[in-house]
């Protein structure tokens, strides 16, 4: 791709949503969504797509898009009067225009700030006053970083709680030669077992059935390493302690409407979250929640990545 310099153009994208393109200067890009601050494209410099979008994805409101990085917000999960994970996936973000300056952001030229704020329609089923801040930046190496600044901004001195999710999508050649890094020998929750706790037994993890697991008190960095693509995915993020695991197998691939029967086969969800304990605000009170994401080439040697390299180098 030719190189160019940074730029940020807000255009149509499906469905005439409104969309923010991010290019930087070696001709890497990201598209986000006005609606749900939603991610649906990050690519290299060789224009290759790194997440996974259905190809039956619905760009139609109040209907989530089924891919890239959603936002899971005020929940993770479902439970009470709030749909299953949230309301900030489906509602209409503004671009912040007085976004307060994020620290060690400042060489970043191709980034959108984006804000959501309760309306009255959300004050019924969450009755919080907030500012959710989401800031999506491309490095001028290609790394993609969402940073989310949520801001306790009530004035009758009540404290609120969320848990939170960056639901990634990321794109695979063949999930049953991808492997996971980073969560060997760490507790988690099983959701196909009603939350049921275990230990992570294996060396890394492989993938040959449904997976729907919450691991707890995870590292800063995980790795998922693509054999077929030679293609390693490095996940590093902060004040979000736990990683959800995420793919839906052939069975639910064919009971959901917009996802494709054989898709699963194409991406996997590897999520920065923090969900065991739910996040509480006071009054003024700031949570930061960082995630940034980087696309490496992998060597092998006898079928393996150096683990350490990746994760503690």
């Amino acid at each position: 791709m030719a190189a160019g310099k940074p730029s940020v153009e807000l255009c149509k994208g499906v469905g005439g949503l409104e969309k923010v393109v991010l290019r930087e200067a070696r001709g890497t890009s990201a598209e986000v969504y006005l609606y749900g601050a939603h991610v649906t494209s990050w690519k290299n410099d060789h224009g290759e797509e790194l997440l996974f979008v259905s190809s039956k994805a619905i760009f139609k409101p109040p209907k989530a898009i089924r891919g890239g990085i959603p936002i899971c917000f005020p929940q993770f999960g479902g439970f009470g009067n709030l749909e299953q994970h949230g309301f900030a996936r489906n509602r209409l973000w503004s671009i912040d225009e007085n976004a307060p300056p994020f620290e060690g952001n400042s060489c970043f030229k191709a980034f959108v700030d984006l804000i959501l704020m309760p309306s009255e329609e959300d004050s019924k089923i969450w009755p919080h006053s907030y500012e959710f801040r989401l800031r999506v930046a491309l490095t001028p190496g290609g790394d993609l970083i969402l940073t989310s600044r949520v801001r306790n901004t009530s004035a009758d001195g009540k404290p609120f709680a969320f848990t939170f999710a960056y639901h990634t999508y990321f794109s695979v050649s063949d999930i049953s030669e991808v492997r996971v890094e980073g969560l060997e020998t760490l507790d988690y929750l099983d959701n196909l077992k009603d939350k049921e706790r275990f230990t992570e037994q294996g060396d890394a993890l492989t993938f040959e059935s449904e997976v729907d697991k919450i691991y707890l008190s995870t590292p800063t960095k995980i790795a998922i390493i693509d054999h077929e693509k030679k293609r390693t995915f490095v996940l590093r993020k902060e004040g979000l302690p736990d990683a959800v695991v995420w793919n839906p197998w052939d069975k639910k691939a064919k009971a959901m409407a917009d996802f494709g029967d054989d898709e699963y086969k194409h991406m996997l969800c590897v999520e920065a979250a923090a969900i065991e304990k739910p996040i509480t605000l006071k009054p003024g009170e700031e949570w930061k929640g960082r995630q940034e994401l980087s696309a490496v080439p992998s060597s092998y040697c006898s079928g393996q990545l150096d683990p350490q390299k990746v994760l503690y180098g």
